[in-house]
């Protein structure tokens, strides 16, 4: 097993300067995001958290499209340094704080008509996560909605460990690596390296979680993978994952 012992907060404050942008660079700026931020539509007009928000790329993506107040959250002080640099630079009204999702007691209940959580789950524990899912169920207004993305649970098992995208599972089976920790790495388009790490859990796991936290609505659910757009863009660089399950994203309502 090739566990990266860093906890996520180490490995972003480590890294943080690798992942500020201001337009897309990474494969899931193509291949996650704008899919996932369409699914957040409308947004226009509502209250909204960032959660797990990196150094603010799409809470400036949501505050710019209209989104009334936007705030973020993420476990990395060098994370929110850099997200409050660019607020400075450019301001939007976006606030921003260093933050445990899995214990949002800073917020008030109800305060938000939606949630997103970009790439946050896989750096949780099945017990973590169903704890940040039912903090999210409160915090959401009635009628809200929950908008994460994550790798796709079978991502690991389908692609070798090479460019542009992978996680090293080594000889784990899907099922016994419940929990498991995973280095992975994802690329830039200019080739630059980004570290990654999945904390692997099954599709049943999201939906249990979701369930226990009092979400009873069924999820609308999207694949996302290589597009022919997104193919056609830079095919030597997105052809290796043409036709590969790379990320699920799931939209549930708060009832």
């Amino acid at each position: 097993m090739n566990d990266d012992p860093r906890s996520a907060r180490e490995l972003y404050d480590a890294t943080a300067s690798g992942w500020t942008r201001k337009q897309p660079s990474s494969v899931s700026d193509f291949t996650a995001r704008p899919a996932v931020l369409a699914m957040c539509e409308p947004f226009a007009g509502e209250r909204v958290l960032d959660l797990g928000c990196g150094e603010g790329y799409c809470a400036r993506l949501l505050r710019e499209r209209g989104a009334r107040k936007v705030v973020g959250i993420d476990v990395s002080r060098a994370m929110i340094d850099a997200a409050q640099a660019e607020e400075r630079r450019q301001p939007l009204g976006i606030e921003y704080a260093v933050g445990d999702a899995t214990n949002l007691t800073q917020l008030d209940t109800g305060a938000f008509d939606l949630v997103l959580a970009m790439f946050l789950f896989n750096y949780l524990t099945t017990d973590n996560m169903r704890a940040c899912m039912r903090e999210v169920a409160r915090v959401l207004a009635a009628g809200g909605r929950f908008v994460f993305a994550v790798p796709h649970p079978a991502l690991p098992w389908l692609r070798a460990a090479e460019p542009p995208f992978y996680f090293e599972v080594q000889q784990r089976r899907y099922f016994e690596a419940r929990n498991s920790r995973f280095a992975g790495k994802i690329w830039k388009r200019d080739g630059a390296q980004l570290e990654v790490q999945l904390v692997h859990k099954t599709l049943e796991d999201y939906f249990i979680g979701l369930r226990a936290a009092g979400f009873d609505a069924l999820p609308e659910l999207r694949e996302l993978r290589v597009t022919p757009e997104i193919l056609q863009l830079d095919p030597a660089f997105f052809g290796p994952l043409e036709e590969v399950p790379l990320h699920l994203a799931l939209s549930v309502q708060r009832t």
